[in-house]
């Protein structure tokens, strides 16, 4: 039996990259199939309505699954995606809920164009990739959300080096550079325009910990993704994502959260 992990990958590279959503989604997803990619309807006949045109448009796909983790019943991947060779680049980061099978029965995304190196030379994606430390998930975990409420919400932004190695954090972020002064200067701004509100889920293993949040830039909502590595109880790299919350009227289900 595949695990939620191996479930949650099959429906990307099976259903997408191969091209066989219907075959996909039914080998991968249990009785249930709730939707918050807010273009995609519920269940499996609103994956294969999504995706067989989709597909049709696209004929040359290249997908790369980047970090893969599971927490319990929950997934989080982290891809890229090459379309048409380069005509669009995608990050998505998606968490999935599984039922007791493993198979997959929720799924939640975030979804935005690859954006240029940041000032330090990375990209949305490179970096460590291989997951060790399982035996500190529950305290990486734990970490993480702290840091998170604390800093991000609450907005103690002296807090930050309670978290965050001061000597070492490689940051993804397309808009600054490595270190602690660059993550503490983004946030301690008094106007800053992004806030976060909730922590709506949380992935983690081992060394790395996905949380998928509730935030707002200016007045738009978001959906934001958090991806961090932990080393030595201290966050020592940082991935992200956001995706604009559309209007209700535009959604094809229940919504992003």
């Amino acid at each position: 039996m595949n695990t939620a992990k191996q479930n949650a990958i099959n429906l990307y590279m099976e259903g997408i990259l191969k091209g066989e959503p219907r075959k996909a989604v039914e080998a991968y997803t249990g009785d249930r199939y709730t939707q918050h990619s807010t273009g995609v309807a519920d269940g499996r006949e609103g994956f294969v309505a999504f995706f067989e045109p989709f597909i049709a448009r696209n004929p040359i796909r290249e997908i790369k699954i980047v970090r893969a983790l599971q927490d319990g019943a929950n997934v989080f991947l982290q891809a890229y995606q090459n379309i048409n060779n380069g005509e669009a680049e995608w990050l998505t980061t998606d968490f999935f809920d599984s039922d007791e099978n493993g198979k997959i029965v929720e799924h939640w995304d975030v979804i935005a164009p690859v954006k240029p190196n940041n000032a330090s030379g990375r990209s949305q994606t490179d970096g460590v990739t291989d997951v060790i430390d399982l035996d500190r998930t529950s305290a990486n975990k734990a970490l993480v959300l702290e840091f998170i409420n604390s800093c991000l919400i609450e907005r103690h932004i002296d807090r930050m080096a309670d978290f965050i190695d001061p000597q070492n954090c490689a940051q993804h972020n397309t808009d600054i550079g490595d270190g602690l002064d660059a993550f503490v200067e983004k946030f301690a701004q008094g106007a800053t325009p992004l806030r976060y509100q909730e922590c709506f889920l949380c992935v983690a293993e081992g060394n790395f910990v996905a949380t998928l949040n509730r935030a707002s830039l200016d007045e738009q909502k978001l959906c934001q993704v958090d991806l961090f590595r932990v080393e030595n109880e201290r966050i020592v790299e940082h991935w992200d994502n956001s995706e604009p919350v559309p209007p209700r009227h535009e959604w094809a289900n229940s919504g992003k959260f």
